[in-house]
């Protein structure tokens, strides 16, 4: 065994490491000070973490499905900013001033800068706390590229399901002296979705929630007066906001009679019977929303399958700012 294994096995098994861990010959060729951070093998089997890494890697895939790019490896496809470039365009719908596609690692870096800089404009003013840099990404840190998308996924409110209160076991290998010691810490990737979500600017229907309950009720009349008036073209009627919704159903036919035309039976299930069916219809109703006009829903899919009141009211008041004045 080299004398560099031979250091960076050492430093992985001295007393101040309560586990064990392999550490590559690369992973272990540090300068004076420097430090390298890698997941601990037992943190990288834990479900829940690859149920993280899944769920990430299903929700990057979708996004770019016209792009034709398919993401296998977070930290392998991600680090030279390409695939992140496209996705913060399809995400916040704009245009990046890059280079297509750079394969030095200086225009990589330029690129990941850029790309980097135009996420931390849209999470900065949201409180979010930036735990990637462009050195962290393009050296292909694993921990740091989730922490990215978990935000990326928060803010643009994605329609995925990310478990709760995942955390890895970060091993930090820094050379002091001409010796390598390493630590470990623990690096949370994921809290509650409503602290997530809690970072998100506060607005009327919060307001309304805490302190205006007497008014709340006069916004739900408003609403179910307001989509009656076009369902009833129907035949149908709701008396109840939070459940009648929930199933994505009524929301789909209401937006074909708020832009007037014929939503297919194909394209949504009429009667959905699992969790999944109904979050598909309510993710395609805001589809149809987005080609109508209007903005991104605040709320997610999730949250008006699961009857949050809230995350309903904001959409249907989305509708009704839009339609209100349509016979």
């Amino acid at each position: 065994m080299s004398d560099l294994q031979e250091e960076g096995r050492h430093a992985i098994d001295s007393p101040m490491s309560p586990a064990s861990v392999d550490v590559h010959p690369e992973d272990t060729v540090l300068e004076e000070n420097e430090e390298r951070t890698m997941i601990d093998p037992t943190s990288k089997d834990d479900p829940k973490f690859k149920e993280l890494v899944k769920v990430l890697i299903d929700w990057v895939n979708d996004v770019l499905v016209e792009e034709r790019i398919i993401v296998k490896q977070l930290e392998e496809d991600l680090y030279d900013g390409q695939v992140l470039q496209k996705l913060l365009e399809k995400l916040a719908g704009c245009k990046l001033n890059v280079a297509e596609v750079t394969q030095s690692e200086v225009g990589q870096r330029q690129k990941l800068q850029t790309v980097l800089e135009a996420v931390h404009g849209l999470l900065r003013p949201h409180g979010w706390v930036l735990q990637w840099t462009v050195d962290s990404i393009h050296g292909k840190n694993l921990v740091a590229t989730l922490h990215l998308l978990v935000a990326l996924a928060m803010h643009f409110r994605a329609p995925i399901r990310l478990p709760e209160h995942v955390s890895v076991q970060v091993v930090v290998v820094r050379k002091r002296e001409g010796m390598l010691h390493s630590s470990h810490i623990t690096e949370e990737l994921t809290t509650t979705t409503e602290m997530m979500m809690g970072r998100f600017e506060r607005d009327a229907f919060d307001t309304l929630f805490d302190h205006a309950p007497d008014k709340l009720s006069v916004v739900k009349k408003s609403l179910i007066t307001f989509v009656n008036k076009h369902l009833n073209k129907l035949n149908l009627e709701v008396t109840e906001l939070e459940t009648q919704f929930a199933d994505g159903v009524y929301l789909v036919l209401l937006m074909g009679l708020l832009e007037d035309y014929f939503v297919p039976l194909y394209n949504f299930h009429l009667t959905p019977d699992s969790f999944d069916q109904k979050v598909h219809n309510v993710a395609f109703a805001f589809e149809l929303m987005l080609d109508g006009g209007l903005k991104t829903p605040k709320a997610r899919p999730e949250d008006v399958v699961n009857l949050d009141l809230k995350s309903t009211l904001r959409v249907l008041y989305n509708l009704f700012t839009k339609y209100k004045n349509l016979e």
